[in-house]
């Protein structure tokens, strides 16, 4: 079984509850036995997979797969070509350098339901969109890359993985279904 999860903002992947005031996986209904194939932070959105198989992990998540996720970052400011470069490049972090991935400035605000509580709005600094497809996905990557190059992540949305995108599975923030075999080749595994 694989399922498509739209997960909110201000939820944790993760089933146990460490703290009385988080949101986890435990209040959306899933089967029992169910996990989730990788992470999403809990203040990131989107695209979530869960399954009962554990051979999803290695297929979806191993950097050898060079299997690519693609999200959708709103920034503080206006993304500038001299950053964009540098994150189609790899972005030196802290531990480790980053793959190059890539990277597009989105012309048009994506069409992402408003998240709720929405980011901060400053009237006198821009936001924009940026489009980054990774193949792999170290603890808050991007956001860590977006402020290495100069502009910190507001939103983050993750809206595909492998060729299934998240805006043609129907799904509403908080909403989850099972994939159907088209669906699941779509994850190109």
């Amino acid at each position: 079984m694989l399922l498509a999860f739209y997960k909110p903002y201000d939820v944790l992947s993760q089933f146990t509850q460490e703290h009385p005031s988080h949101r986890t996986l435990a209040e959306f209904g899933f089967p029992p036995s169910v996990y989730p194939i990788g992470r999403l932070d809990r203040d990131s959105e989107g695209l979530l997979l869960l399954s009962d198989e554990a051979k999803w992990n290695d297929r979806l998540l191993n950097p050898r797969h060079a299997h690519p996720r693609t999200y959708h970052a709103q920034v503080d400011g206006a993304v500038s070509d001299a950053a964009l470069r540098q994150l189609r490049s790899g972005v030196d972090l802290k531990e480790f350098h980053t793959l190059p991935c890539q990277a597009r400035r989105l012309e048009a605000e994506p069409g992402h339901p408003p998240r709720n509580p929405p980011i901060r709005f400053r009237k006198n600094i821009p936001t924009s969109w940026v489009e980054l497809t990774l193949t792999e996905g170290k603890n808050r990557q991007v956001r860590r890359m977006t402020a290495a190059v100069g502009f910190p992540t507001l939103r983050l949305v993750r809206v595909s993985i492998g060729g299934l995108q998240l805006a043609d599975l129907g799904l509403e923030p908080g909403q989850w279904r099972e994939l159907t075999g088209p669906e699941v080749r779509k994850l190109g595994v």
